[in-house]
């Protein structure tokens, strides 16, 4: 399993080969156009990420001593943000994601290139995965 640090390192990485904020973006778009089928009768209120401008529902559970995560949402690129969360914080120790902070977020300038609501968002959404997996410690 590879480290959440490396996982970032590599993310920062992969943002270097673009040249613009509009490049950068279409990669988030199309990140987000790849996640997994979201179960409809899970997108309930108990699922939902309250605070955010968009609509985003996580289901979150324990496998084999692993953080496992699902998500979904309206907006595209909300959901390419959350592809780059699940990537990173998808199948680790529950007691890592609590202790490690998501330094991808200014590895790659997302603080800078995000609106301030887009920005709110994604802060919430590391929020309810680091509050549900310290639930699982």
């Amino acid at each position: 399993m590879e480290s959440l640090e490396k996982i970032q390192k590599s993310i920062s990485e992969e943002f270097d080969i673009f040249d613009t904020w509009m490049e950068k973006y279409e990669y988030i778009i199309d990140l987000g156009k790849k996640l997994k089928d979201f179960p409809e009768d899970q997108m309930i209120d108990d699922n939902k990420v309250h605070g955010c401008q968009s609509s985003v529902w996580f289901i979150t559970s324990m496998e084999d001593g692993l953080f496992r995560c699902r998500a979904t949402s309206d907006s595209a690129i909300v959901a390419g943000l959350i592809a780059l969360l699940l990537r990173i914080y998808d199948n680790q120790k529950p007691s890592e994601i609590v202790t490690a902070e998501p330094k991808f977020i200014s590895m790659i300038g997302l603080n800078e290139h995000l609106s301030p609501t887009r920005n709110n968002g994604l802060n919430l959404m590391i929020e309810r995965i680091k509050k549900d997996a310290g639930l699982m410690i």
